[in-house]
């Protein structure tokens, strides 16, 4: 069968640029996955999507105009409804039928349909040989699913000429739909499908006719310039930014790249410049402003730290760019101004002055106020302090200033500075250096594969600030529900995973959260259930060792065994890894799952091992190897020497499986087998120091 290229164009008002690259993601996959179940597709088809500010497209190869005919089996009714008492077929069946297409007497007769038993009754099954789709009746059902499959922010309502009331992310102005050169008819939000388009708003002031389906962007190209696929353009802005920052390097965050290129159709990348007294205030905030209010990239130097040049791409090759670049510098000055003066009358206060003003922030109203807060962050940052290497005095004073740049004018117009605006701040309040660092590292990390605390007092006040939200939050009920968390528990318990195994710190997980609900003492709103919230963070730690390459079933063993200190996690896993490696292993693990459900089932073991009752010579031996290998382990444990503790263990296989193979464990005489139990138990702790081996057991 002859195949063609397929193209479908929606044109639209600007549609929303941070949703953009979904929105034509979706688009394209939605109509060639419905193209694919319907048969139209071949194996190599493939697919080039487009979204540009004004339009949705997708060009897809190799599409058929009509599916192959399909064999198909479909099931009708039982035989006892689908024919009377006398064979003849009953009007169910002749209903059932029609809704396949088929009549009996014309499409099939009687004897054509088979009988077959389904288990519990006979079945009557109608074979026959069904039409494949034709594109234009599938392409229509494809078109109108792809719409409804868009993940739109927020739906229009709009009326067309004709009165009717449309609804759909912009208003929608033209459809084009090609199959190779020829129209098919099809129609979607009041609009019937054509061969026109438009080009560029400004560029392109007349309609473009479409040829062909295989012609579409290069015309948009050549005649619209409009660069229609979202890919192109975001390389070729890139490409272009890289040259022109030159010898500067840019500051291209992803989301301002994919934002930039969600916003122009014909992109020009222009340089403009700002006065250097604006450098005087922190580069942070200048960025900012660059970014977030008018989409322009900042350089820095080869030092980092930011240039008085600027980019912008623009959306329209301009005759005079001089112009577009002053008129835009001088948009930019009102704004760098702004944050100019925020920081400036920000540095007449200090930050100590401002502490008791947070006493007006609502942290939560079943908790209290920010005021309230920082006086349990500094209660736990000064616990924490000496297990982290933080001075105490300092990680208190940190504590105390943390929050209060959430009273500054800087942060009030860019609240993703918090924590960065204190740390400048507190240098100019002349706060020591450590101080000064940890009011920003507090809230590290921010975000997965975000840098942790750099200092001691910044680490010792993040612990304290996510385990004091974790509580507080989780103890007024608020724990995270399916996909929702608000309060972005989940970020903060893998924040505490992170700093307590990145870090190596010894502290205990479980008298942390004690502490921390200490701290809430005198709020009674504040209940909550430490050994699930433990749980909570327990699964975070799982995930993170997951992503890490650790087996799940290594990660239970050794959380069975260690559900406390975080830092050991990693290397008893490790250890677990290389023991898992020796040929031993195996039949360890075996062993010690039988042990395990022995030791189970059995109530009469006595605390110790009285060696005059081991009476056969494979007890004895055990028992005496045990004497020697127990007490290493422990000690390699208690010394975090855990691939030592574990090779200890390969000796045990011998004596072990000949254990099993001589000694009764459930003997008649109680005192022996109490005794036996006992060995049992013993070999079981000193098995199961690193991890419970049992749960490797195959």
């Amino acid at each position: 069968m002859n195949t063609a290229s397929l193209l479908i164009e929606l044109l639209t008002e600007e549609l929303p640029p941070k949703a953009l690259k979904r929105l034509g993601e979706t688009f394209a996959d939605s109509v060639f996955k419905r193209l694919t179940q319907d048969g139209l597709t071949e194996p190599g088809t493939e697919v080039r999507r487009f979204a540009s500010p004004r339009r949705l497209a997708v060009h897809l190869t190799a599409i058929r105009p009509q599916a192959p005919d399909q064999p198909k089996k479909e099931k009708l009714l039982p035989t006892a409804i689908a024919l009377d008492a006398v064979g003849k077929p009953t009007a169910p069946l002749i209903k059932k039928l029609a809704a396949l297409g088929a009549t009996l007497g014309k499409d099939c007769e009687l004897t054509d349909l088979q009988r077959e038993h389904d288990g519990k009754q006979e079945q009557l099954f109608y074979e026959y040989t069904a039409k494949g789709a034709l594109l234009a009746q599938s392409l229509q059902s494809a078109i109108t699913q792809a719409i409804e499959d868009l993940p739109i922010p927020k739906v229009m309502s709009y009326q067309l000429d004709s009165g009717q009331t449309v609804h759909f992310v912009r208003p929608a102005h033209g459809l084009v739909a090609l199959y190779g050169n020829a129209v098919l008819p099809i129609s979607i939000l009041g609009l019937a499908a054509g061969r026109t388009t438009q080009g560029h708003r400004f560029h392109c002031t007349v309609p473009i006719t479409l040829d062909h389906a295989d012609h579409y962007a290069e015309k948009l190209l050549t005649e619209g310039r409009v660069m229609a696929s979202f890919e192109q353009r975001r390389s070729r802005i890139e490409q272009a930014l890289k040259t022109k920052a030159i010898p500067d390097q840019v500051v291209m965050p992803d989301a301002l790249l994919e934002e930039v290129t969600s916003l122009v159709e014909w992109p020009e990348v222009l340089e403009g410049r700002f006065e250097a007294a604006f450098l005087t205030v922190p580069q942070e905030c200048l960025i900012l402003t660059m970014q977030q209010n008018q989409k322009y990239f900042a350089l820095t130097d080869a030092q980092g730290r930011l240039t008085n040049r600027f980019l912008l791409v623009a959306n329209i090759q301009s005759k005079d760019p001089a112009v577009l670049i002053s008129g835009n510098e001088r948009v930019l000055r009102a704004r760098l101004s702004d944050a100019k003066f925020f920081f400036d009358q920000d540095q007449k206060r200090s930050l100590a002055s401002r502490i008791d003003g947070l006493s007006a922030v609502v942290y939560h109203n079943k908790i209290g106020n920010q005021r309230q807060r920082i006086d349990r962050l500094a209660r736990l940052a000064r616990q924490w302090a000496a297990a982290v290497g933080a001075q105490p005095d300092q990680a208190e004073r940190a504590a105390l200033l943390a929050k209060a740049d959430l009273l500054t004018d800087m942060v009030g117009e860019f609240p993703e500075l918090q924590g960065i605006i204190g740390t400048y701040y507190a240098r100019h309040d002349q706060e020591a250096e450590e101080v000064a660092q940890a009011i920003e590292g507090h809230y590290r990390p921010r975000f997965a594969g975000d840098e942790l605390p750099r200092n001691p007092t910044g680490t010792a006040l993040a612990l304290a600030d996510k385990m004091e939200t974790m509580v507080g939050i989780w103890g007024i009920g608020l724990a995270p529900t399916g996909d929702k968390d608000p309060f972005a528990l989940r970020r903060h318990a893998l924040g505490v995973v992170r700093i307590l195994i990145e870090k190596d710190l010894s502290l205990d997980l479980s008298q942390m959260l004690t502490q921390t609900q200490s701290a809430f003492e005198g709020i009674d709103s504040v209940r909550p259930d430490l050994n699930a919230l433990q749980t909570f963070i327990l699964d975070r730690l799982r995930a993170h060792m997951r992503e890490h390459g650790h087996r799940p079933e290594a990660i239970e063993a050794v959380l069975a065994q260690c559900p406390d200190r975080l830092n050991q996690v990693p290397k008893r896993l490790a250890a677990l890894a290389e023991f898992m490696m020796r040929p031993e292993s195996e039949s360890l693990c075996a062993a010690n799952k039988r042990i395990s459900n022995i030791l189970k089932k059995s109530v009469t073991a006595t605390a110790l091992i009285q060696n005059q009752l081991l009476k056969e010579s494979a007890e004895r031996t055990l028992a005496q190897m045990l004497t020697e290998i127990g007490p290493k382990a422990e000690a390699a444990v208690a010394e975090g020497r855990y691939n030592d503790a574990l090779a200890g263990l390969s000796v045990l296989k011998a004596p072990v499986d000949t254990f099993f193979d001589q000694v009764m464990v459930n003997a008649e005489d109680l005192q022996l087998r109490s005794n036996r139990l006992a060995l049992l138990a013993t070999l079981h702790r000193s098995m199961n120091q690193v991890a419970d081996l049992s749960r490797l057991a195959g």
